[in-house]
């Protein structure tokens, strides 16, 4: 597999994933961006190491908590904004994050340097 190669050229491979399709190769970090219309496979939640959660709406947070209880307890939990709601959903997520501080805010860095 091509992960081989690259491990094998030294390189650190980092992917972003929803989950909803298998994975494989060798992989040295993992970061799981559920979707509601396609959601994880089960077997997923136990290797990420990181829980990357998109807030577009209100509902988002429950959906974020619902999938932060199937992720082992080291795994950092994320929240990041959708980028056209960042504006209402800012003070939404610290409040959130004040009341559950195993949640960090992140930013979509991407957007801000305006890199498609």
């Amino acid at each position: 597999p091509l992960t081989d190669q690259l491990k094998n050229l030294g390189c650190t491979i980092h992917i972003e994933t929803s989950g909803a399709y298998e994975m494989s190769g060798i992989l040295d970090w993992i970061t799981l961006s559920p979707k509601k219309t396609g959601l994880p496979k089960n077997e997923i939640y136990n290797v990420p190491h990181e829980l990357k959660m998109i807030i577009f709406n209100n509902s988002d947070f429950l959906f974020a908590a619902e999938q932060a209880e199937k992720v082992n307890d080291n795994c950092k939990l994320y929240l990041q904004s959708e980028w056209s709601k960042r504006d209402e959903m800012y003070p939404k997520m610290t409040e959130f994050v004040m009341k559950n501080p195993k949640w960090q805010v992140s930013v979509q860095t991407h957007k801000y340097l305006n890199i498609p």
